[in-house]
């Protein structure tokens, strides 16, 4: 399979808890036989975590071992910044001529990147949480992992 992996994602499998290896075990993302990706954006909100922080040295190196495995998308192309603004503006309800079922809504910026990032690149949005469950079909496919259940 292809994934993104949104920030939350990537968080858990650096914490290395039993939610971790559990989640492992059914999804199977390190295997190697899927193309995981992060995009640069994940990895920004990440190394800013670890600052705000105080990570230490091992920790910090645990993030560059677990990111040498993901192939990471940049953001800097003109189809995925035209897909951010037709995101931003149908979260919004002001697409013209798009109506919707759901009540307007602001997303996060970041998260309006990594949405068009995995609309643009055709893959499967991996997250424990729900903002980006009224773009699902429309604009991406997604994934919403409970890691209450897992």
């Amino acid at each position: 399979m292809n994934y993104l992996l949104d920030t939350n994602i990537v968080v858990t499998y650096l914490r290395n808890t039993e939610v971790t290896r559990r989640l492992e075990d059914q999804l199977n993302l390190l295997s190697g036989e899927n193309n995981l990706v992060v995009s640069v954006v994940s990895l920004g909100e990440i190394r800013s975590i670890a600052r705000r922080n105080n990570w230490g040295e091992k920790k910090l190196m645990q993030l560059e071992n677990i990111v040498k495995g993901f192939l990471i998308a940049d953001i800097h192309m003109e189809e995925i910044i035209e897909k951010y603004a037709e995101i931003d503006a149908y979260s919004q309800g002001k697409l013209k001529g798009e109506g919707t079922t759901f009540s307007s809504r602001n997303m996060g910026k970041n998260d309006l990147w990594i949405a068009a990032t995995a609309s643009v690149f055709d893959l499967e949005l991996l997250t424990t949480d729900k903002d980006f469950d009224h773009l699902n079909s429309k604009y991406l496919k997604m994934r919403v992992i409970d890691l209450s259940r897992v």
